[in-house]
């Protein structure tokens, strides 16, 4: 979809659809008053007949008016003025966007960025009008033999501004907006396909991929490296796949000699739980189980496309957590990169096995941050549901930050504890840990295992169990968290 952004008044712009809003008790913004002044009342007259509500997220598509000269006129419902805040204006965009798709118009004027949320920027109004629109527009399709092709396509959005002061910040805006979407994108494609082609030899081909259209370092470590690292924990997970593991680290390098953040996102390309073998039910949706590594994909992608100016590692460890006779079985002990060993109690809990050599090999590049990315624990979604990431951390500072960028994004966190009275769930009779803590706080003694890890450097752990996928009839990959891991380095870029 193409996106520009047009200093314009929708009673003198030609388009196919003018797309204005209108909050509740059929208070017109101010973009919808021109247009109403100049159509001789005709928006008026259908708020009076009680057509629109207002109520957020409504529309009603009016056909051309005299004294208009765009083709249909788009109401869009705000809400409650008072009440009109960021969600309600993701909300507006949306529908609007769906709206204007099924009526078959190729392009758009889109008049609600001069619509105050919370009293945000013009870039930060840009941005979001450009990520909803793309999530809006997203589709999946390309296993089908069949496509359900509309007689025409809606290919163009326009982002009026009203202020010629606004200009600088809607191209920026516009730009991440772009970036992170199209980061998100690539992270939803990954996560949706199947997990007999999304293999993780297909990660690998797809990691060199970006960093040949980016100009990424890319090093892909095979199963031979990871043996001669001593990555026993990693390694014990891929035993039950015919599947070779591997493990991606990409390279982006925006700025001389600072330190880099390095993003390590979980790669498990389907999860069958092992031995501890999962239901059948919704077995399916594990091929998400990669999200993590998706995630870092597509946030490299789109700080390589904004340029920012800081050093980024991305480390991708994958394989598949398949039952065969070389599979962990429950009481196998096993020996991590740090030397340190451990008991696996489940091998359903296989993820912070594979994420804990990464981290411990992340130690080599001095990081000035590590953050993991992981769809690490069930317990996550029934702490925090599917709107909120969970995140722990071992410094304060680091977690601010993500948290931060979560507020500004759209893409929000929310931190749990990580005291040391947890680390007692780990003890095992037999070795220095135990993978698992038991059903009670499974999201924190999780994070507590891989803090065993993380004694070098600043580390912070996002459990996107709950925000990776959505599940039922709107099935598929979310592309989160991307818009916060984007904002999180750009915040990091700026300063």
């Amino acid at each position: 979809m193409e996106f520009s952004i047009k200093r314009s008044n929708p009673e003198k712009q030609l388009s196919a659809c003018a797309v204005v809003g209108v909050f509740e008790a059929g208070k017109l913004t101010s973009a919808a008053k021109r247009l109403d002044q100049a159509t001789g009342g005709y928006l008026t007259q259908a708020l009076t007949r009680g057509d629109m509500p207002g109520k957020s997220g409504s529309t009603l598509l009016l056909p051309a008016a005299p004294g208009a000269i765009c083709e249909r006129i788009l109401l869009v419902g705000l809400g409650k003025e008072k009440e009109f805040g960021d969600k309600a204006y993701r909300d507006a965009v949306r529908a609007a966007v769906k709206a204007v798709k099924a009526t078959g118009a190729r392009e758009a004027v889109l008049y609600l960025t001069d619509v105050s949320s919370k009293k945000r920027a013009a870039a930060w109004r840009a941005e979001q009008a450009v990520m909803t629109a793309m999530e809006a527009m997203y589709s999946f399709d390309r296993l089908k033999s069949t496509h359900d092709q509309p007689a025409t396509a809606f290919e163009k959005l326009v982002l009026a501004y009203d202020k010629a002061a606004d200009k600088a910040a809607m191209e920026a805006g516009t730009a991440r907006g772009m970036a992170i979407a199209q980061g998100m994108n690539l992270a939803r494609d990954l996560g949706n396909l199947p997990g007999n082609i999304c293999t993780p030899t297909y990660l690998a081909e797809q990691a060199h991929a970006l960093a040949e259209t980016y100009a990424l370092g890319i090093d892909v470590l095979e199963q031979d490296a990871m043996e001669s690292l001593g990555m026993g924990s990693l390694l014990s997970v891929a035993k039950g796949s015919d599947q070779p593991p591997k493990f991606i680290v990409l390279n982006y390098h925006g700025a001389k000699k600072e330190k880099p953040v390095v993003l390590v996102g979980k790669g498990i390309t389907f999860d069958s739980g092992g031995i501890s073998l999962k239901p059948a039910a919704e077995m399916d949706e594990m091929k998400y189980d990669m999200c993590g590594a998706a995630s870092v994909l597509g946030t490299m992608q789109a700080i390589a496309q904004l340029g920012l100016q800081l050093n980024v590692v991305g480390i991708i460890p994958t394989c598949e957590n398949l039952p065969n006779g070389r599979a962990n079985k429950p009481g196998d002990i096993v020996t991590s990169m740090s030397g340190q060993t451990i008991e696996v109690l489940n091998t359903d809990a296989e993820g912070r096995l594979i994420l804990c050599d990464a981290l411990t090999y992340a130690e080599r590049f001095e990081p000035a941050a590590v953050v993991d990315i992981a769809t690490l624990t069930g317990a996550c979604v029934i702490a925090l549901g599917h709107v909120a990431t969970g995140l722990l951390a071992n410094k304060q500072a680091l977690a601010n930050e993500l948290l931060d960028a979560g507020e500004v994004s759209g893409d929000r966190c929310w931190q749990m504890p990580l005291w040391d009275e947890y680390q007692e769930l780990l003890k095992s009779n037999f070795a220095d840990m135990a993978n698992i803590g038991g059903r009670a706080g499974g999201t924190i003694t999780a994070a507590a295992f891989l803090s065993r890890f993380t004694k070098k450097y600043d580390w912070a752990h996002l459990d996107i169990a709950g925000t990776a996928w959505k599940s039922g009839k709107e099935k598929g990959g979310t592309g989160r968290p991307v818009p916060l891991l984007v904002h999180f380095l750009a915040a990091r870029s700026e300063k």
